[in-house]
């Protein structure tokens, strides 16, 4: 079923990363905000970061922004009840995303390593905080130069199920669209966003669909199937 398939377009959150979007009522924001030297206090901290989430989780799913989706900074600017400073601003956005970051298994990275020995490597990520935490990461694992091509939606706000993503990434890799293949855990964003871009696409982590090409219960019964 894989054998003509040459490039992977890998989804992250929930794919090879987990433990993200630590967003809630019960977690404290202000414990990494005062580490990276914020001043707000812990009320107007929480308002913030909360009331921005809400603007942005509100707009997600709505077509109308899939290929203009609005940054962290716009978000904290417009749901700000008081003026914030240039620095304060910065610092939110640099605790929105260490809440928005999740981590990466060792066992997943190995399988990547072993995906690429068989495949074309690239990313297609929806994430709403810069990607500049993200990187770091993908450096200190060493799994960077695993990627041939990346999409990033805080680049350029296109989110799944938009196809454009997918087909920047396609195009960065310069082969067709029959040779590659999507995998990820949502069926809306990840199976609806390759499917609109004419590209076929397999479902990890407990989705099912029958659009699908097929589905595993995760990314490495995906790499032990192909590598059997």
């Amino acid at each position: 079923m894989f054998n003509e398939k040459r490039a992977l377009l890998l989804d992250m959150n929930s794919t090879f990363m987990f433990g993200e979007d630590r967003f809630s009522e019960h977690e404290d924001y202000l414990i990494y905000y005062r580490e990276i030297g914020g001043e707000l206090s812990k009320q107007d901290l929480n308002q913030t970061i909360n009331s921005a989430l809400e603007y942005l989780g509100r707009r997600y799913p709505d077509e109308e922004y899939r290929e203009k989706f609005p940054t962290v900074e716009d978000a904290i600017k417009t749901v700000a009840k008081f003026e914030l400073s240039a620095i304060e601003i910065e610092n939110i956005i640099r605790t929105f995303s260490y809440h928005e970051h999740g981590h990466i298994p060792e066992e997943y990275v190995t399988t990547l390593f072993k995906l690429k020995e068989r495949y074309t490597l690239a990313v297609v990520i929806d994430i709403w905080a810069p990607k500049e935490r993200w990187l770091k990461t993908f450096d200190e694992l060493n799994i960077t130069s695993l990627f041939s091509a990346s999409s990033f939606s805080s680049d350029h706000g296109l989110v799944k199920p938009s196809p454009k993503p997918f087909e920047r990434v396609v195009e960065k890799l310069g082969l067709p669209k029959n040779q590659c293949l999507v995998i990820g855990d949502s069926v809306r964003r990840d199976l609806g966003g390759a499917k609109s871009a004419g590209i076929d696409c397999v479902l990890v982590g407990g989705a099912s669909d029958p659009a699908a090409l097929a589905d595993f219960s995760n990314l490495l019964e995906f790499c032990h199937t192909v590598n059997s």
